[in-house]
């Protein structure tokens, strides 16, 4: 291998079903620097191989024997674990997604489509973005009414209001910095002052706001 080239981004999976391990497994072998390093069939086994295997992304079922994807979350981060997680889950309803969002999960597919998303969604989530499925999104935003929606955003000069269109598109600190013309330093700055002016507060604050609100920021110029 070129000494020069990247080394590949490693994956486990944790799902209790073969069948969807298999697909996924498929969809990633085909996509180059993407390389499956181990599975698990429930949630302990997933701890136990994060450990041995330290792989960059896992991708976990919310629904598995012995401990679901958000326990285990919950475990990584009181390990402080780097890794990046992604949930597949078959639930579209918000309270999860928001849950799994305060926990630090950048992440949130819908197993009808993972085998079509899920390269994306992990290169989104190791070049410090996120990925939701569409589906996903559609549901966060039946939960606020558009006039408060509109009331929060008026709140945000025009810069602030593309910044968290980026956000709520995905896009890393880096991309919104080249995008924007700005520095990384004041891409972060202006993060730190809109979780500041809308009273956001936690890791994903920011990133939960910018997705809830992602229908009214399509209207702003």
């Amino acid at each position: 291998m070129n000494a020069s080239a990247e080394p590949p981004v490693t994956i486990l999976i944790a799902d209790d079903h073969p069948l969807m391990r298999q697909g996924i497994r498929m969809a990633l072998a085909r996509e180059e620097r993407l390389e499956v390093s181990g599975e698990a069939a429930n949630g302990e086994e997933a701890l136990q191989c994060i450990a041995f295997l330290n792989p960059d992304v896992v991708i976990l079922d919310l629904d598995m024997p012995k401990r679901d994807g958000l326990s285990v979350v919950r475990e990584l981060n009181r390990l402080h674990s780097a890794v990046g997680v992604i949930i597949l889950t078959l639930h579209t309803g918000a309270d999860l997604l928001y849950e799994a969002l305060d926990l630090g999960v950048r992440g949130y597919i819908l197993k009808s489509s993972a085998v079509s998303e899920i390269a994306e969604a992990v290169r989104r989530v190791t070049g410090g973005g996120s990925y939701l499925s569409e589906a996903v999104l559609q549901a966060m935003r039946k939960g606020r009414p558009a006039a408060e929606l509109t009331s929060d955003l008026q709140q945000l000069t025009p810069l602030e209001l593309r910044l968290v269109r980026k956000i709520a598109e995905g896009f890393t600190s880096r991309e919104i910095a080249a995008s924007l013309d700005l520095s990384g330093r004041t891409v972060e700055n202006y993060r730190t002052a809109i979780c500041t002016k809308l009273n956001l507060r936690g890791p994903n604050a920011l990133l939960r706001y910018a997705l809830s609100q992602r229908s009214a920021l399509t209207d702003k110029p």
